[in-house]
C-alpha cells in the first residue's frame, strides 16, 4: 500500500450534504433496516494499473482464470418459457445453450458441435433437437447425443461420451445463472445478501418489457465502472442535479461479490447552491427522470403533482409512486418506503450483473467483454411487475445497437436513452486516455468509488488464484 498520512482516517470523509441514513429517518414511511445498515471497509488508496483496461494479455487472463469460475446471469425465466425454448449465451469467447426441458427445468450446455467445432446455434429459438448445420451431428435438447450420419466411419466414438458438456445452473428471483466450472460457493452464498434484500421486491413477479444492447468502444470494466458511482452526475448529467442526491449516496460492500450504491431522488444535489423550492424539484424530476416519468399522471400533465405545504418534494413523489405502483401491481404497496418506490438502489454482483432494487420498474445491467480489450457490449433490461392474477408474457426481444448507433435509436428507452448517451460521450475518450496515460495509474476515491475498489480486488483474487479453481 502507498505511503499515507497516519494522522488522517482514510475513508472516513463524507459529503457535507444530508447523509443517506439521515434521509431515511425523515422519510414518510419506515425504510427496511438493511437499507440503513452501514457496510463500508477502507481498502487502501493504491492506484489501479491502466493495463487492466488496455492489455490483451490481461483480457486473456480474465477469460482463463475468472469467467469460467463465477456465477453469471445468463437469462430470465421469461426468455424461455416453453419446452424446447433456448437462449444462446455468449461470454468471453465461449458460447452456451440455455434450454428449457419438458419438466420445466433448465439445462445449460456448450454450444459447440463435438465433431468439427461449429456452433450449433447462432441465435435464440425453439428446438427439440440441435442439428449441426455442417454435417448433421445431432443432440437432444437435454444435451444427450442422438445420432450422426455415417456413423460407420466413427467406430472410435462408439464408446465415447458424446453428450454436450454441461454447466451448473442456478435460479433466483426469475434470473437464470450458469457456472462453467463446478465448485465454490452455491448461488445463494455467492449472491448474499441479495436474497434477503430482494425477497421484499419479488423480481420473480416481474417480466422483461424492454431489452437493449449496444456495442461500446471501451473496455467492459471502463463501461461498468461508469455505473458504479453516482458523483459523475455533477458534470455528466447536470439535468439530474435538481432532484438527485449524487454525493449524498450511500455505498455498501459485502465480501467479495456484492455491493450497492443507494442514490436518493426527490432531493437536491449538494452541488446545487440555490434551488427554486420543493415544487421545482418535483417538476424537474418528472421532466428528466427517464425511469419513471411516464407513471405519474394518466392524463399526461406533468404539473399534476402538487407538493402540499406540509410535505417535501420527496414525500409528495413517494405518495404518488405508492399509489401508481399499487394500481399497476394489483395489490397494495402503500407501506413501501419512499426509497423503495423512488430511489436508485443499484446492486452489483461480481463480475457483471447489476439489478436495481425496489418496487419501481427495475433496470438490470449486464456488461460483456468485446472481441478486443478496447470494446465491449452493455445490455439494459427493464423489468415491470405483472399485475396480480394476470399471466406472465414472454420477455421482450433484444434490440441490438452497433458502435455507430445511439441508445436513443432503440426507440423504447425514453429519457433513459438520453442519460445513457451522456455516459457514452465519456467512455471512448476514457479508453483512448488510458492508452495515452503517462503515469499508467488510475486513482480512486476512498468512499464514493469503493465499489470499484472492491471489484478490482476481487478480480485480482481470481487472476492470482485466491478465488476460482475451486477456491472461491
Amino acid at each position: 500500500m502507498a505511503d499515507r498520512d497516519p494522522e488522517i482516517e482514510y475513508g472516513e470523509d463524507r459529503s457535507e450534504g444530508m447523509s443517506w441514513n439521515e434521509l431515511m429517518d425523515r422519510d414518510s414511511k419506515p425504510a427496511p433496516e438493511f437499507l440503513k445498515e452501514e457496510a463500508y471497509e477502507y481498502r487502501g488508496s493504491d492506484p489501479i494499473p491502466v493495463e487492466r483496461y488496455t492489455s490483451e494479455e490481461f483480457a486473456k487472463a480474465e477469460r482463463e482464470k475468472m469467467w469460467p469460475y463465477v456465477w453469471q446471469f445468463a437469462a430470465r425465466e421469461e426468455d424461455l418459457p416453453d419446452p424446447g425454448d433456448f437462449v444462446v449465451y455468449e461470454m468471453a469467447g465461449r458460447s452456451y445453450l440455455i434450454v428449457r426441458q419438458d419438466d420445466g427445468s433448465v439445462r445449460a450446455m456448450h454450444n459447440v458441435c463435438l465433431h468439427r467445432g461449429r456452433k450449433l446455434r447462432l441465435e435464440d429459438g425453439c428446438a427439440e433437437k440441435f442439428v449441426c448445420p455442417f454435417h448433421a451431428f445431432t443432440w437432444n435438447k437435454d444435451g444427450s447425443f442422438d445420432h450422426a450420419p455415417c456413423e460407420w466411419d466413427f467406430p472410435h466414438l462408439k464408446d465415447k461420451n458424446m453428450d454436450l458438456p454441461d454447466l451448473e445452473v442456478g435460479h433466483w428471483q426469475g434470473y437464470i445463472f450458469i457456472r462453467e466450472e463446478r465448485g465454490g460457493p452455491t448461488l445463494e452464498e455467492y449472491l448474499a445478501p441479495l436474497p434477503d434484500h430482494f425477497k421484499r421486491w419479488n423480481h420473480d413477479e416481474c417480466v422483461t418489457v424492454m431489452r437493449v444492447a449496444k456495442e461500446v468502444p471501451a473496455n467492459w470494466k471502463v463501461v461498468m465502472e461508469a455505473f458504479m458511482e453516482a458523483w459523475h452526475t455533477i458534470v455528466t448529467h447536470p439535468q439530474l442535479l435538481p432532484f438527485t442526491g449524487d454525493c449524498n449516496s450511500a455505498y455498501r460492500i459485502w465480501g467479495d461479490h456484492v455491493n450497492v450504491n443507494l442514490v436518493p431522488f426527490g432531493v437536491m444535489s449538494p452541488h446545487v447552491q440555490e434551488g427554486q423550492g420543493e415544487q421545482w424539484i418535483v417538476d424537474e424530476f418528472i421532466k428528466y427522470n427517464g425511469r419513471s416519468s411516464d407513471n405519474y399522471d394518466p392524463d399526461g400533465d406533468p404539473m399534476a403533482i402538487k407538493v402540499p405545504e406540509d410535505k417535501t418534494a420527496r414525500q409528495a413523489l413517494g405518495d404518488k409512486m405508492r399509489e401508481v405502483y399499487s394500481e399497476q401491481a394489483g395489490y397494495s404497496l402503500m407501506d413501501a418506503s419512499d426509497a423503495e418506490v423512488l430511489d436508485a438502489l443499484v446492486y452489483n454482483v461480481f463480475p457483471n450483473f447489476a439489478p436495481w432494487g425496489g418496487y419501481m420498474p427495475n433496470i438490470v445491467y449486464r456488461w460483456f467483454p468485446g472481441k478486443t480489450a478496447d470494446t465491449s457490449v452493455m445490455e439494459v433490461r427493464i423489468l415491470a411487475r405483472i399485475k396480480k392474477g394476470e399471466p406472465k408474457p414472454r420477455g421482450a426481444e433484444l434490440i441490438s445497437l452497433t458502435l455507430d448507433q445511439k441508445w436513443t435509436e432503440a426507440g423504447v428507452l425514453g429519457g433513459l436513452g438520453d442519460v445513457f448517451e451522456q455516459d457514452m460521450e465519456n467512455l471512448p475518450y476514457v479508453q483512448e486516455g488510458l492508452h495515452a496515460h503517462k503515469t499508467g495509474e488510475v486513482q480512486l476515491g476512498n468512499y464514493q468509488e469503493i465499489r470499484i475498489r472492491q471489484f478490482q480486488d476481487t478480480l485480482m483474487k481470481y487472476l492470482e488464484g485466491t478465488l476460482g479453481g475451486g477456491n472461491s
